[in-house]
């Protein structure tokens, strides 16, 4: 279940055994997964699916950069919420920022750069008009 707060997307996840490393604790590379996750939850949630994107309006998005901080780890089982919110948009890209939550503490943030492709040649694209608006 997500919840939206104002114009930040809130997804919730729990941390399994897979998720930590030997030191018991949430492998770094992982945060990136479960934004991944969460931003494809808030496009879900706005009405738009990827693979409906890619067959109706021939674009895709790909992360172009990520600037990460970790600044406290994730432990087995815990239940976190991972925050997505749109800071910038362009015709061709957005930029979110995120953020992987144990209640009010950011265990790891990250401002988040991706752009829209053309799904044929992997060029720039503009991004569909009734998402550009919608987000």
């Amino acid at each position: 279940m997500n919840i939206k707060n104002e114009n930040v997307f809130l997804w919730p996840i729990r941390i399994y055994y897979e998720d930590t490393d030997s030191g018991g604790v949430v492998y770094y590379a992982n945060y990136l997964k479960f934004m991944e996750r969460a931003r494809t939850e808030w496009l879900r949630a706005e009405g738009f699916e990827q693979d409906e994107l890619i067959a109706k309006e021939n674009v895709i998005f790909a992360v172009r950069s990520v600037q990460a901080d970790y600044l406290s780890p994730a432990r087995f089982n815990e239940e976190l919420i991972v925050t997505t919110q749109v800071v910038k948009k362009g015709k061709a890209s957005i930029t979110v920022e995120q953020a992987v939550k144990r209640n009010d503490d950011v265990l790891c943030k990250a401002t988040i750069k991706i752009a829209c492709l053309n799904a044929q040649n992997f060029k720039p694209a503009v991004m569909p008009e009734n998402l550009f608006n919608k987000i």
